[in-house]
């Protein structure tokens, strides 16, 4: 049986995680809860001590890490973090949505929906100030 050059040229099938393999794991730094396979979940937890973070707060203890002035182990940023966020959730209220992702959320969705005007600056370099804004001695 020949094949033709259109079936030889065929990509390749996609690899499709069966839902029984994935499993719900939440992040020990911030509570967010993702579905991972077991394999990525064990290399995450292999990377942080044994512990599962979440790729917000993944990302957030590199940042750490980079800021930090004095060179810090990967376990020290991530001591760091974890003692953010919850120093973060014991002085928010006591919603339970409320944790450093949901906040995120918000602050984006305000700056996405509030419109931006651009300064407007006369030729002159004072920039153009409405008199009930100014103060008189």
């Amino acid at each position: 049986m020949a094949i033709s050059g259109s079936e030889s040229q065929l990509p390749p099938p996609k690899v499709v995680v069966p839902a029984a393999e994935a499993e719900l794991v939440k992040c020990e730094s911030c509570g967010f809860t993702e579905e991972c396979t077991p394999e990525y979940i064990s290399r995450v937890r292999e990377k942080f001590h044994g512990r599962w973070i979440c790729g917000l707060c993944v990302e957030a203890v590199k940042d750490e890490a980079m800021r930090s002035e004095r060179i810090i182990t990967i376990e020290e940023a991530l001591n760091r973090h974890i003692s953010f966020c919850n120093d973060f959730r014991s002085c928010s209220p006591p919603n339970a949505t409320d944790h450093p992702i949901s906040a995120i959320g918000r602050i984006l969705r305000r700056s996405l929906d509030s419109p931006r005007s651009l300064p407007s600056t006369p030729t002159g370099g004072e920039a153009d100030v409405p008199p009930e804004t100014c103060f008189v001695d």
